[in-house]
C-alpha cells in the first residue's frame, strides 16, 4: 500500500509515499506493455508467419540487365566552324539523355513487341497463386490482329484428349480492340461470349468481336492452362514504363538497360530485341541519306539516258550516211576543247540541280533526309557540316518529338538549334545557287567562243563535231552519275551501327523480389507495431482510472490508501481471513490514521465515492472490522438509504435501521443489531423511505450521532455516492476524517474533479482519496493480490517478511 501525506509538519512521513515525478515512467509504460506479451507474441508470430507465407507464394520476380556502348561521334570540319562563331549548337559527343530517350521510346518498344510473340500471354494456376509460363508451350492460340479482338479477359482451357478441349471464361472483364485505332477500346457488355465448351484444336473460335484458333503441340489429357490476349500498344506501354535505363557511371558512355519480370526467358528474349531493334534504326538512319542520294541519282540518270540514246543513234546514222568516222587534226584539237568545256558545265548544271532541290527543301520545311553535298561532288566544307547538323538535329527532333510534348524544353531548345541551323543553311544555299549559275555563264562564253573556230571547218565535219560533242556530254555525265550511284550503294553496304552491344541480356538467379529477409523482419516489425499501437491508442482512449500515481496528479487531496483485489468471493476478509495480503492493507490504513487526526477515542470516519459499484461499501465494512479486531468498540452504520448493501454482506434482515430511528420514536439502541463478531455492531439503513435526504437532514439524526460516539470508540459512516446524491455533502461534518474511494479499473478520470470540487468549492476539509481494488500493476511494484505475500507462523514476532516478486515475473504475470 501506498501512501500520500500532505505537507503539514504534524504529520510524519510515510515509509510508502510514492516516488517523485518522472522517475518510474520508463518503467510504467515498460510493464503497461509487457502485461499484454501474449497478444504482443502473438502478434509477432502472425507476422512472421504471414510473411513467409507470402514469401512461400509470391511470384518470383527477377532483374534482367545488358549494356551498350555509345560511342562518340568524330567531330566534323563545320564544328569548329560553328563553335568559333558563338553558335555553340554542335557536339562532337553523342547526347546520352537523347540515346537514352530512344531506347525508352514507345516506337521502339512496339518494334521490339511486334518482332517477338507476346500478344498472347500464358499461365498456370497453382494451389495459391497463378504464374506466367513462356516459351516451352503445350499449346499456341494464333489470333489475327487485322480483325477485331477480345484484350483484358482471361480464358481457361483444359484439355480432354489428344484432339479436343473444354475452354470456358475465367475473367468476362474484356475490352475490344480495335486495329483501326490502337488507343480505343470499347468494353464488351454481352454476357454470353462462347457459344459452347467443348472445341477441337484447329477450329476457329469465333463470335462478336473476336476470332482465334487454337493449336496443339504438346498438351496432355487434363492439362489446364490459362490465356489472355493483350494488344501491341498496351504491351509497348507496360514494357517502356518497366524498362530502365541509366549510365553506367558520369565518365563512361555506356548505357545499362535492365528490366524486372517474373519470366526470366522473355526478359531476356525482350531486352535482346529491343537492342536489335534499336541498332537496326541506327543504321537504318545512316542508309537513308545513301538511299536518297540514289533517289536522286536515279532521277537524274533517267533524263541523262534518254539524251545519251538519241545522241548515240544520232551520232551512228551521221557516220553511216556521211562515212565519217574520225575528225582532222584540227577538229580533234576544238573538239577536245570544247568537250572540257561542255563536260565541266553538265556537272556544274547538276550541282545547280542539287541547290535547287536543297533549296526547295528547306523551303517547304520537308522532314526527310538531305542528299550529302559531298556526294554531289560539292567541296564546300561548310556547307557539308551545316547539312549533317541539320539532318542530326532533325533525327533528335523526331526522337524527341516521340517521348516529349512540343511545350517540353528539351524539344523546344533541339527546335531553336534547327531554325539556326537552316537559316545559316538558307543563306549559304542562296549563295551557292548564284555562284554557280555565274559560273555557268563563264563556261557558255568559253564555249561560245569556241564555236566561231568550229564556224571554219568543212560542213560535214562541222556537223559531225556538233553531234559527237552532245554524245561526249552526255556520256561523261551518265558515267560521272553512275560512279557516284555505285559509291552510294557501297557507302550503303558498308554501314554499320555506331553503337554496339557490350552484354547481352542475362537475368539474375536469385530473385530481387519479393526480399525474403527484409519481409520477414518488416513482419515481425508489423507483428510488433500492431498490438503496441493498438495498446497505446487504447490507453489513449482510456478514460477508467488505472494509473495511481496518474490520480495522484489529478487530485487535490492526498492519496492515502490502496487496497488491492481479494481474490476470494468473502465480503469481510478482514474478519474471515486474517492473513490475506487485503486484510495487511486495512491495518496499514488502520496504523496511517492516527498521522491523518489528533482524535484518538470516539473517532468518527465517512467513506464515499463518485458512483455507485466502486467498493465504498466493501472498505467500511473491513475498516470497521479492523478496528473491531484492535478491541476498539466499533459501529457501522449505513447511511445509503437509497441502495443499502450492509445488510446482505452481514446475512442480516434489513428490517429495521437508521431510517426507522429517524421516521419513527423508536430509539437507535433499539435498532443496533450485532455481527456475531466481537466489539462490532452495525445500524443498518433500514426500510428505503420515500425521502432520504430529508430524514438525513434532521435534527434528531445529529443527536443520534452525539450519542453514538459517546458510546463507541469508532464510529463508521458508509455514506451514499456523492456523485449521484446531495445529501452526502451535509454529512461531512460529522466526520473527523473522510475518505473518497475510487476503484481501479472501474472509476472514471473525470471523478476525481468531484472530489476537487468538494475540496475546491466544498470547503471539506480532512479528505483523502482511497484507491480500490488495486490489480493492475502499472510498474510500481504494489502488486496487491497478486504481486507480495503475506502470512504468520515461521518468526518469532508472528509475520514472515514481504516478498515482492521479480519484475519479470510481474510484468509476465496477467491481470
Amino acid at each position: 500500500m501506498y501512501s500520500h501525506i500532505p505537507s503539514n509538519p504534524s504529520i510524519a512521513q510515510n515509509d510508502f509515499t510514492l516516488q517523485k515525478d518522472g522517475e518510474l515512467d520508463l518503467k510504467v509504460l515498460l510493464f503497461n506493455y509487457l502485461q499484454y506479451w501474449p497478444v504482443i507474441l502473438l502478434f509477432i508470430l502472425g507476422g512472421f508467419s504471414s510473411a513467409f507465407l507470402f514469401n512461400r507464394y509470391s511470384t518470383n520476380i527477377y532483374k534482367v540487365e545488358s549494356s551498350i556502348l555509345v560511342k562518340d561521334e568524330e567531330p566534323t570540319l563545320g564544328m569548329d566552324l560553328f563553335e568559333s562563331s558563338g553558335l555553340g549548337m554542335l557536339q562532337g559527343k553523342s547526347n546520352i539523355e537523347n540515346e537514352i530517350g530512344i531506347l525508352k521510346s514507345f516506337s521502339l518498344a512496339e518494334a521490339a513487341i511486334s518482332g517477338m510473340d507476346l500478344n498472347v500471354q500464358y499461365f498456370i494456376e497453382d494451389f495459391f497463386s497463378t504464374s506466367q509460363i513462356y516459351g516451352s508451350l503445350p499449346v499456341m492460340v494464333s489470333v489475327d490482329w487485322n480483325k477485331l479482338q477480345l484484350v483484358g479477359g482471361r480464358f481457361r482451357l483444359e484439355v480432354i484428349d489428344r484432339d479436343s478441349f473444354e475452354l470456358t471464361v475465367q475473367n468476362d472483364d474484356f475490352m475490344i480492340h480495335n486495329p483501326a485505332d490502337s488507343y480505343y477500346k470499347v468494353k464488351r457488355e454481352q454476357p454470353a461470349l462462347l457459344e459452347r465448351e467443348k472445341y477441337s484444336f484447329g477450329e476457329e473460335i469465333a463470335g462478336d468481336g473476336f476470332s482465334f484458333v487454337v493449336n496443339q503441340i504438346s498438351a496432355l489429357p487434363g492439362d489446364v492452362l490459362l490465356f489472355n490476349f493483350v494488344d501491341t500498344p498496351t504491351l509497348a506501354l507496360r514494357y517502356r514504363e518497366e524498362l530502365s535505363v541509366s549510365p553506367l557511371n558520369k565518365e563512361a558512355s555506356i548505357l545499362s538497360l535492365s528490366l524486372e519480370t517474373p519470366v526470366r526467358r522473355l526478359g531476356e528474349e525482350y531486352i535482346n530485341k529491343l537492342m536489335e531493334m534499336y541498332l537496326a534504326k541506327e543504321l537504318k538512319e545512316k542508309n537513308k541519306a545513301s538511299e536518297n542520294t540514289v533517289k536522286f541519282i536515279n532521277g537524274q540518270l533517267s533524263g541523262i539516258s534518254d539524251s545519251l540514246r538519241f545522241s548515240e543513234n544520232r551520232l551512228q546514222e551521221y557516220r553511216t550516211k556521211n562515212k565519217i568516222f574520225n575528225l582532222s587534226e584540227e577538229g580533234s584539237v576544238i573538239f577536245q576543247r570544247i568537250q572540257e568545256l561542255e563536260v565541266e558545265r553538265g556537272l556544274t548544271e547538276i550541282k545547280l540541280n542539287y541547290y535547287e532541290v536543297l533549296r526547295d527543301y528547306l523551303n517547304t520545311n520537308q522532314t526527310g533526309d538531305m542528299v550529302a553535298p559531298a556526294v554531289m561532288g560539292v567541296t564546300d566544307p561548310l556547307l557539308n557540316s551545316l547539312v549533317q547538323a541539320y539532318s542530326e538535329l532533325q533525327a533528335d527532333q523526331n526522337t524527341l518529338s516521340s517521348n516529349f510534348t512540343d511545350k517540353s524544353p528539351a524539344v523546344r531548345e533541339n527546335s531553336t538549334k534547327i531554325q539556326n541551323i537552316k537559316k545559316q543553311l538558307q543563306e549559304n544555299v542562296n549563295s551557292a545557287v548564284i555562284n554557280t549559275q555565274n559560273l555557268i555563264k563563264d563556261l557558255d562564253d568559253q564555249v561560245r567562243m569556241l564555236d566561231i573556230d568550229v564556224n571554219s571547218l568543212p560542213e560535214t565535219e562541222r556537223n559531225l563535231l556538233g553531234i559527237q560533242r552532245q554524245f561526249s556530254i552526255n556520256e561523261n555525265i551518265y558515267v560521272y552519275l553512275l560512279e557516284k550511284k555505285a559509291e552510294a550503294e557501297i557507302t550503303k553496304a558498308s554501314n554499320m551501327p555506331k553503337n554496339n552491344v557490350l552484354d547481352f541480356a542475362k537475368a539474375g538467379q536469385l530473385p530481387v523480389a519479393p526480399k525474403k529477409s527484409l519481409n520477414l523482419l518488416i513482419g515481425m516489425i508489423l507483428g510488433f507495431i500492431i498490438p503496441i499501437g493498438f495498446i497505446t491508442v487504447k490507453d489513449f482512449l482510456n478514460t477508467k482510472i488505472d494509473d495511481p500515481k496518474e490520480l495522484e496528479k489529478d487530485i487535490k487531496v492526498p492519496l492515502i490508501g490502496m487496497i488491492g483485489r481479494s481474490v476470494s468471493e468473502d465480503k469481510i476478509p478482514v474478519l474471515n481471513n486474517p492473513r490475506s495480503s487485503v486484510t495487511e492493507s486495512f491495518r496499514s490504513m488502520r496504523a496511517d490514521m492516527s498521522y491523518l487526526s489528533p482524535v484518538r477515542n470516539n473517532l468518527a470516519i465517512l467513506l464515499t465515492s463518485s458512483i455507485s459499484g466502486e467498493g465504498k461499501t466493501f472498505v467500511s465494512i473491513n475498516l470497521a472490522s479492523v478496528y473491531a479486531l484492535m478491541g476498539k468498540r466499533t459501529l457501522l452504520i449505513g447511511l445509503d438509504l437509497r441502495k443499502p448493501k450492509i445488510a446482505e454482506d452481514f446475512g442480516l434482515e434489513n428490517d429495521k435501521g437508521m431510517s426507522t430511528c429517524l421516521s419513527s420514536d423508536i430509539p437507535w439502541q433499539e435498532v443496533v443489531k450485532p455481527t456475531g463478531h466481537k466489539d462490532m455492531d452495525v445500524i443498518l439503513s433500514g426500510p428505503i423511505p420515500p425521502n432520504p435526504a430529508e430524514l438525513l437532514l434532521q435534527g434528531k439524526f445529529a443527536q443520534i450521532i452525539k450519542e453514538v460516539k459517546q458510546v463507541y470508540d469508532v464510529v463508521i459512516f458508509d455514506c451514499p455516492p456523492v456523485g449521484l446524491v446531495s445529501e452526502t455533502k451535509e454529512l461531512f461534518p460529522y466526520a473527523d476524517i473522510s475518505f473518497f474511494v475510487f476503484r481501479q479499473g472501474y472509476s472514471m478520470k473525470a471523478n476525481s474533479q468531484i472530489l476537487n470540487n468538494l475540496v475546491e468549492k466544498g470547503g471539506v476539509s480532512k479528505i483523502y482519496a482511497i484507491l480500490n481494488d488495486v490489480h493492475i500493476d502499472k510498474g510500481y511494484g504494489y502488486g496487491y493480490g497478486y504481486g507480495y505475500g503475506y502470512g504468520y507462523g515461521n518468526n518469532s514476532y508472528g509475520y514472515h517478511e514481504e516478498v515482492q516478486l521479480p519484475w519479470w515475473k510481474r510484468a509476465l504475470r496477467r491481470k
